[in-house]
């Protein structure tokens, strides 16, 4: 379900992005004096009404998409990143190998102790 919206999302993302630059500015008038063209796509009036229609339907799928995808990620989310469990290594560098070192007396070769004067 959460794939067909967001698959919707995307379409209406493009769609929104297509539709809002076909759309004439309001200082597209000042242009047309520097050697622009005066004839547009859809007429002399332009085509307002049929693309601000197709804007506000596209924006409110939009608005709607985004809602839900907003809802179902905070219901997928079962914890905090910061309820896990620590294991204290550190996964940038491995550890050094445990070396231990030979005991300063080993226990067949006692030493006396030096007599203090």
């Amino acid at each position: 379900m959460v794939s067909v919206v967001v698959a919707v999302h995307v379409l209406v993302c493009v769609s929104l992005v297509i539709i809002i630059l076909l759309q004439q500015g309001k200082g597209a008038d000042v242009g047309a004096v520097f050697g622009g063209s005066s004839q547009t796509v859809f007429g002399a009036s332009g085509a307002g009404n049929a693309l601000t229609k197709t804007t506000w339907v596209l924006a409110t799928i939009f608005f709607a998409t985004s809602i839900f995808l907003a809802y179902a990620s905070t219901r997928r989310i079962s914890g905090s990143i910061f309820q896990g469990s620590f294991s204290g290594r550190s996964s940038v560098m491995p550890a050094a190998p445990a070396n231990n070192p030979p005991p300063a007396n080993p226990p067949g070769n006692a030493t006396p102790a030096p007599a203090s004067h």
